[in-house]
């Protein structure tokens, strides 16, 4: 009878009432915040105010209570800080205290970090403390209203040709990490003055085991992540010797240019970056989704491929169809001319003013 008891009692649903908000850990290096957090912020105000709950926002480092008050410009509504020399650069161990130490007291229903090196290690470490779920690498956030107030997060599955979302409803906080470029930031309001509420780091320097000797950064790489204007290249390249090209007119745009011949680093869709530019030129590329996964939310998609039934031309603003190695210099002279730049032989031969 006494088994039986113990059975029923486990069978019931847990009672996360004392669990209410949303949390966004926020990412920064060196004083300057990484720009995913406010896009989390911007998608963190949309969710919160759907559960009629509050969104918080944690701030974690040396020297950055600038950071503390622009959480709250970007629409945090109360703000927790820990600034401590211990915590200047990244390490697992300190960050991770920071941040269970202030979910606990807290107690948020949702946790969101940003899908980075550091974020996901960083969500890896709190999820395991806890112990919650944790979805990684989400490009789609939603919430069902109360009762459930379970978090809906959805990311690209089975080579990306679904999209699965997982559910966490034994546990909390429910928590994730997003993909940057996929959501929104909201407009920077310096009316906002919020609370900012102090947390005490509790580990000295000597008992941390990690020590940072020095940050190298990494030099001639591009950041698509944060780039206003970006050139892609695809397959219809036809090989990596039509990379200058794409350059060529890179640089005249001052634009940041991706090609699928190149690195990790540089690349869009579902091994690489999410992107959200301010104009984006698909070039050579089909539109399969496991490049536009990463490129759809674009203000402005322009593409060219001489396949007018390609996949690319149903999310573009704007499509061209013809020969690309025709249309992409004279693209590249007209924009030259435009600002002034000097235009090179090879392209005064183009006849620019087809473009």
């Amino acid at each position: 009878m006494a088994e039986r008891e113990q059975q029923v009692a486990e069978q019931k649903e847990p009672d996360f009432s004392d669990y209410r908000g949303v949390m966004i850990v926020v990412e920064q290096r060196g004083g300057k915040a990484k720009a995913v957090s406010w896009q989390l912020l911007g998608k963190g105000r949309e969710l919160a105010d759907k559960l009629e709950t509050k969104l918080y926002a944690l701030v974690i480092g040396h020297e950055v209570e600038h950071l503390a008050k622009e959480a709250g410009y970007y629409g945090a509504d109360e703000v927790y800080l820990c600034d401590a020399p211990e915590l200047k650069d990244y390490r697992t161990r300190p960050y991770s205290r920071v941040v269970l130490k202030t979910i606990h007291q807290v107690k948020p229903e949702i946790v969101l970090f940003g899908a980075t090196g550091t974020g996901r290690d960083l969500a890896g470490a709190i999820a395991t403390h806890l112990p919650t779920g944790l979805t990684a690498d989400t490009t789609e956030l939603d919430v069902e209203p109360p009762p459930s107030r379970l978090l809906l997060a959805s990311r690209p599955a089975f080579s990306e040709k679904m999209m699965a979302t997982i559910l966490c409803k034994k546990y909390r906080p429910q928590m994730a990490t997003a993909r940057a470029g996929v959501f929104q930031a909201l407009p920077r309001d310096e009316s906002r003055e919020v609370p900012i509420v102090r947390i005490e780091n509790e580990m000295k320097e000597e008992d941390i085991a990690a020590r940072v000797l020095e940050f190298i950064s990494e030099t001639g790489k591009v950041n698509l992540e944060e780039a206003e204007i970006i050139v892609a290249g695809g397959r219809g390249l036809g090989g990596p010797e039509a990379f200058g090209m794409l350059k060529e007119l890179a640089d005249a745009l001052g634009a940041a240019v991706d090609a699928g011949w190149i690195s990790h680093d540089h690349q869009v869709g579902q091994t690489g970056h999410t992107v959200r530019p301010k104009l984006y030129f698909a070039i050579g590329i089909s539109g399969a989704v496991q490049h536009t996964v990463g490129m759809s939310n674009s203000e402005v998609i322009v593409a060219i491929n001489k396949d007018e039934n390609a996949p690319i031309f149903q999310i573009a603003h704007y499509g061209i169809v013809g020969d690309l190695f025709k249309i992409v210099p004279a693209i590249t002279e007209a924009v030259k001319r435009k600002r002034g730049l000097p235009i090179g032989p090879e392209l005064a031969t183009t006849g620019g003013n087809r473009a």
